[in-house]
Formats: C-alpha cells, structure tokens, sequence
C-alpha cells in the first residue's frame, strides 16, 4: 500500500520555511493542522524528525537524509503541476530549430508556413546546417537529424520518415558505361556526401537478399545534397541520394535510376529534443505539428518519384 504523500510535502515545506508558522502561513492552514500532520508523519516513520523550540525548528540527522527524498517529490509534483498548466496555455515565444539542408529545402521549406499560420505568437529561430549540433550547450529545442540511431540518452528521439536511398546517374553518362553489376560502378566518376570516418562505401542489398559491399573514392565531396543532384544532371558522376531529392530530375528524364533492383540503407529521420519534464507550449506545438504533418509528407514526396 502506497503512503499518503501529503505528510512527506508538508514536512520539505516546512522545514524551507524555517517555522511551523511561517510554514502554515505560506500553504494556508491553521499551525494545530500543519502540527499535528507533522507529528503524524514522525509516527508513521518511527523517528523524529524534527526537534522543535521556541526558537525555530532543527532538522535531525536522519531528518535530512528524509528531507533529501522529499524535497524531490515536490519538485516532482511542482513540475506535474507545470505540465498540465502549460496545456491550457497558448503557444507563443520562441523556439529555436536545427536542421539539415536537404531536409530544410526539400521538406520544410513547405511545412514551416503552415505551421506559422496556426501558431501566430510563435517565433522560429531556424538554424540550417549539416554539422553536428550540442542541443543543451547551444541552445535548440528541437532537431531533424538523419541517422540510423539516436544513441544520446540526454534526447528524446521520435521517428519521422524512412526515406528510400537510390543510385542515380545522367543518360548520357550511362550511355557511355554500361552498368549491369555493382561493381560495375567503379567504372564511372562517383559523388558523394562527405562523412566523418573518411571511408566511403556502398552498402546494397539485392530484391533476392544478396548483400554487397563497395568501397570507392568520390570525385566529389560536400555536405550538400543539392549540389550533388546537379553535378549528376551534369553528367559529371553517378551519386546515392534520397529519392525525394531527385524525384523531379527523373520526371523530367535528367537522371536514371541505377540497378534499381539493388538498394542501399535508408535514411532514417528522427526528431529530437532534450529530455525535460515539460514542453514548453510553443516547442509542444511545434513537436506535435512535424509528427502529424511530416510523414505523411515525406511519404507523398517518395511516392511521387514512383507515380511517372
């Protein structure tokens, strides 16, 4: 059986309040009530607690090692309290994002509009950039991050969208190479974006099962999606990238689909936010509209590179 909590928070409260009757004046009750509460609590735990005079109160030893624990059931309680409080506010204020280029350009860009509609009182601090960004040390609320895992334990990561990645390639650039095998690949200038680790590899998977791995040296390194896209309607390499992104080029027959029977890993989009207790009403908003709104557009945007 659980115990009646209130005892526990009266005792964090009055010993903050330096007195019984400071106490009793801060939460407005009678000093007998908040007394007897007191004394009570000390009967249920078998040991004093407190040690009461005409000049104050005095925490025991093992009062402060209970105090410990019960002052955070306040501040547990406190921030219940803030969360519901919250909802019936409205959202307004600022809110500060992060996000990737491409996402930015190709998603986004059409969304943010609309949110801002709804949300009149909000202000966006939209921050593009494809380098990694320390949310708490800088200051951002919410992040789009592709990734295969959100392994920070500090963030809370909600999954958007799992965008298919395609090998595309100029027609005239594939008249030139005839690619009928994966590694046929090497034969051809390849783009790519730019990583980290410094190796660059193709990781395919076959409709059969059959996996293949490729490393290769791009001709091109950047972090722009876009800048890619272009240099292979130019004809000056063959590059991975998400099918949203190069969705209109294939329409309008600048790129090819590359062994389009092999595929490569998806590009996992993931919303975070640190991990806190309460959302502020306008980051809630905003973290609630990208949930609703954005898969479903991202969906749209992949199955329009398959509807021509």
């Amino acid at each position: 059986m659980l115990p009646d909590l209130t005892n526990y928070l009266l005792f964090a409260k009055t010993v903050a309040a330096g007195s019984i009757s400071e106490a009793a004046r801060e939460l407005g009750m009678p000093k007998s009530t908040l007394s007897r509460r007191l004394t009570e609590l000390e009967s249920e735990q078998g040991v004093r607690l407190l040690h009461r005079s005409t000049r104050g109160l005095k925490v025991t030893d093992i009062g402060q090692a209970f105090l410990v624990h019960c002052e955070s059931l306040v501040a547990a309680a406190e921030a219940a309290q803030q969360v519901t409080q919250m909802v019936q506010q409205t959202p307004r204020g600022d809110i500060h994002v992060s996000c990737p280029y491409a996402i930015s350009q190709s998603l986004l860009v059409h969304l943010l509009p609309e949110f801002m509609a709804l949300y009149p009182e909000v202000r966006i601090h939209w921050r593009v950039t494809n380098q990694p960004v320390n949310l708490i040390e800088e200051g951002i609320d919410v992040a789009l991050r592709v990734r295969p895992t959100i392994e920070d334990s500090s963030l809370i990561a909600r999954t958007l969208s799992r965008a298919p990645t395609t090998l595309y390639a100029a027609p005239d650039l594939l008249n030139q190479h005839a690619i009928e095998h994966p590694l046929d690949i090497l034969q051809v200038p390849l783009l790519s974006m730019h990583y980290s680790s410094g190796r660059y590899r193709y990781e395919l998977t076959h409709t059969s099962g059959d996996k293949l791995s490729i490393s290769y040296q791009p001709r091109l390194i950047t972090d722009d999606m876009f800048v890619l896209r272009e240099a292979a309607i130019a004809g000056q390499g063959m590059v991975a990238l998400p099918n949203y992104i190069c969705s209109d080029a294939v329409q309008q027959l600048q790129l090819q689909r590359v062994l389009p029977e092999w595929s490569l890993p998806l590009g996992i989009m993931h919303l975070v936010y640190p991990y806190r207790r309460g959302l502020l009403p306008a980051v809630r908003v905003f973290v609630d509209f990208l949930v609703e709104r954005l898969p479903s557009y991202a969906q749209q945007l992949y199955y329009n590179e398959h509807s021509y």
